[in-house]
């Protein structure tokens, strides 16, 4: 039984075939680009905003601490998430679109 490539173009705008009725092959890369190009504008943009909170103290009843600064990394780390799925600052549009001239060049 001769196996078919299922290894399209990202930019193709031809249908292509799918195994067992799913998402097609090249939406699923795209969608994997996508998602890993995201994720490297969250981890950016989180270290952007680590030296930013630096700088502001936390004084009173409840602030300081271990357990602030455990709580602080991880709401950074959520806000460079939220704000990297919305669109950022444009990062994961260059990566992506380098990922794939890289795929193509190949």
């Amino acid at each position: 039984m001769a196996q078919t490539q299922l290894t399209p173009a990202l930019t193709s705008t031809n249908p292509q075939p799918t195994q067992g009725g799913g998402v097609k092959p090249a939406e699923d890369k795209q969608q994997a680009l996508r998602k890993t190009a995201q994720d490297f504008e969250a981890l950016f943009m989180s270290q952007m905003m680590t030296h930013m909170f630096a700088g502001i103290s936390t004084d009173g009843p409840f602030g300081g601490g271990k357990g602030e600064e455990a709580f602080r990394d991880m709401l950074t780390q959520e806000y460079a998430k939220v704000m990297a799925k919305a669109g950022g600052i444009g990062v994961a549009n260059q990566v992506m679109r380098e990922m794939i001239r890289q795929q193509e060049a190949k």
